[in-house]
């Protein structure tokens, strides 16, 4: 668990108290401190769940690639076996990809060259 959860958390629940206090005190100051409170707290909080996610996810990429690395006949074979898989289950979407994939490429290749842009050049 990351740090700013914690403090997030525990600065959303004094801004909770705080806007209680100010309900019962009749205190608008008091209340609005702890809205203000209470949403910097859920704010840090967010942002500590997301740097959480995104470790998460650099680990998972990390131990995927390291597997991969490990045993890369066995990752291409898998990759392969997918791809067939999907191609099977769908091969009019499999055909359009494809397609798409040439038509992209043969653009590519078909453009002419760039050309820089003319100097103009004055004779006095």
């Amino acid at each position: 668990m990351d740090k700013d959860r914690i403090v997030g958390s525990t600065k959303e629940f004094a801004g909770r108290a705080e806007g209680a206090v100010g309900d019962l005190a009749g205190d608008a100051q008091t209340q609005a401190s702890g809205k203000a409170r209470e949403a910097a707290g859920t704010v840090q909080n967010l942002y500590g769940q997301a740097k959480d996610a995104v470790r998460d996810a650099t680990d998972t990429a990390a131990s995927y690639a390291k597997d991969a690395y490990d045993k890369p006949a066995e990752t291409l074979r898998d990759g392969s076996q997918a791809i067939a898989q999907k191609v099977q289950d769908n091969p009019l979407g499999a055909l359009l990809v494809a397609g798409g994939i040439g038509f992209a490429l043969a653009l590519l290749m078909a453009r002419p060259a760039r050309r820089p842009p003319p100097r103009w050049r004055y004779y006095g």
